[in-house]
């Protein structure tokens, strides 16, 4: 397989690349390998670019099996590393019991959480100093949004991630593609995603803001590109009332309130 991407796909993937800084020459790249249409589009792509970059890369991908099915497509996996000529990695981590081992916690949480330390395991032990995770801008502002409705914070994850533990840079090359725009890759890359085994898959918060979005962006188009610029406000330019006092602050206000009417009667 010889991958080739057309010219605008490739100019917004370089234009992440190159404006944070995600590959330098030298780099030894691991692409997180799920085999939905994000993560193999991902690999696709960085192969692609692989072959015409003004620097040399290394690039291999890792797949963790999370043994929600006793089935799982592996080898499929390894067929399209092999088309790509890329090493492949697979390691089976029991992600079925561990997401939903705690009630007290979001399950989608803590199987990000484990997966992220075997990706980083695997790339740790062979060596390699970038680990290419499949975000696309829809997923960055999904996940902006989520903060705010379900956690009261402004907050997203950002295109590059340096881990202070191992010194692993997470990068997300595909962090201006839109999830249309992954989509529409199926006209010259025909790869059929394989199906999430996931038994909450399509009921969770991302899901409903996804669908939120949607909806809002049929009524008014601008409405993701507002929310995408707002998440990269100077802060300066962010009006947000003060924190909240707390109740001794309040009661030291109060108390002030009180002395300066006293005083005012002595007077």
């Amino acid at each position: 397989m010889q991958p080739v991407l057309p010219k605008r796909i490739s100019r917004i993937i370089w234009r992440a690349i190159m404006e944070f800084s995600m590959l330098s020459p030298g780099d030894r790249c691991l692409v997180g390998l799920s085999g939905g249409k994000d993560s193999a589009f991902l690999l696709y792509a960085l192969a692609a670019l692989q072959r015409k970059a003004p620097f040399r890369f290394d690039l291999a991908a890792a797949t963790i099996d999370p043994m929600f099915d006793p089935d799982f497509p592996a080898e499929r996996l390894q067929a399209l590393c092999e088309q790509l000529g890329v090493p492949f990695f697979l390691e089976q981590s029991n992600l079925a019991e561990l997401a939903f081992a705690s009630s007290r916690q979001n399950p989608c949480s803590r199987c990000a959480y484990f997966r992220r330390g075997a990706l980083n395991r695997i790339a740790t032990r062979e060596g390699y100093s970038r680990l290419a995770l499949a975000h696309h801008h829809d997923d960055a502002v999904e996940t902006f949004l989520m903060g705010i409705f379900y956690n009261g914070q402004l907050q997203t994850f950002t295109p590059v991630t340096k881990q202070d533990n191992t010194g692993l840079l997470v990068i997300r090359p595909l962090i201006y593609l839109r999830e249309s725009q992954i989509r529409a890759t199926r006209r010259f890359f025909d790869w059929e995603p394989i199906p999430s085994c996931c038994p909450i898959d399509g009921k969770t918060s991302r899901s409903a803001v996804k669908g939120l979005l949607k909806t809002l962006e049929k009524e008014n188009p601008a409405v993701f590109g507002n929310v995408s610029a707002a998440m990269r406000l100077p802060l300066e330019k962010i009006k947000l009332w003060p924190p909240q006092l707390s109740r001794e602050a309040m009661q030291e206000k109060y108390r002030a309130v009180v002395d300066a009417q006293e005083k005012s009667f002595e007077t």
